[in-house]
């Protein structure tokens, strides 16, 4: 019978540059995180809730935790990808959040990719291959909060595609106005859908 850990919640203990040690009803354990996980972290003696992934290998036993639900399912992703494994997959999330990953995954930009340490562009361009039809625009927005946080005086206009993936552009970080031009550089991007023109956006903007 497997048994899975889906999170740790308890006293921070220690908090190293990768690892921290979280104690759980008389239990401490240490757990791998990325590095940007462990910087964000309150001072050891606070209470914390550390989602986490069990790595089981002949020779060795590990934890590795997110402090979110997101960035484990991306882990879980990631290591789903020939040539990655779980230490590849954290330091890729300890350079790039989540969304920088499914933006440089969905624009095909193995150049971003590979500046994870240990992460070269062959592994960063199968990374695109088995990833990309695993990501879509639905996802990213939903990972953003319910629509009405970035189609407040749009909701009329919400229905058209390219309305579509400007805001979607606009909810993940980019201005408006690079939003629109991005969409608006995109050839032939009315007889495209939503995912794809979404795509094209991003490769406009990384070459504005």
């Amino acid at each position: 019978m497997k048994v899975v850990i889906a999170f740790i919640q308890g006293e921070l203990c220690e908090v190293g540059q990768d690892t921290i040690i979280v104690a759980c009803q008389g239990i401490g354990y240490e757990i791998q995180v990325p590095v940007s996980v462990a910087q964000s972290l309150p001072d050891p003696g606070s209470r914390v809730k550390i989602y986490t992934y069990t790595y089981v290998r002949e020779d060795a036993l590990g934890l590795f935790g997110f402090l979110t639900r997101d960035d484990l399912t991306v882990f879980k992703l990631l290591i789903t990808v020939n040539g990655v494994g779980p230490k590849a997959a954290l330091a890729i999330l300890s350079s790039m959040t989540a969304d920088e990953l499914r933006f440089a995954i969905l624009a095909e930009d193995a150049k971003a990719i590979s500046k994870a340490p240990g992460i070269g562009p062959k592994t960063a361009k199968r990374m695109i291959i088995e990833l990309k039809d695993k990501l879509d625009l639905e996802s990213m927005i939903d990972n953003h909060g319910d629509s009405s946080t970035y189609a407040a005086g749009n909701a009329e206009a919400a229905a058209s595609v390219r309305d579509e993936v400007i805001m979607a552009l606009t909810a993940l970080g980019y201005s408006n106005t690079e939003a629109v031009r991005a969409v608006r550089a995109v050839s032939g991007a009315d007889e495209m859908d939503s995912e794809t023109l979404l795509k094209q956006a991003l490769k406009k903007i990384m070459v504005f």
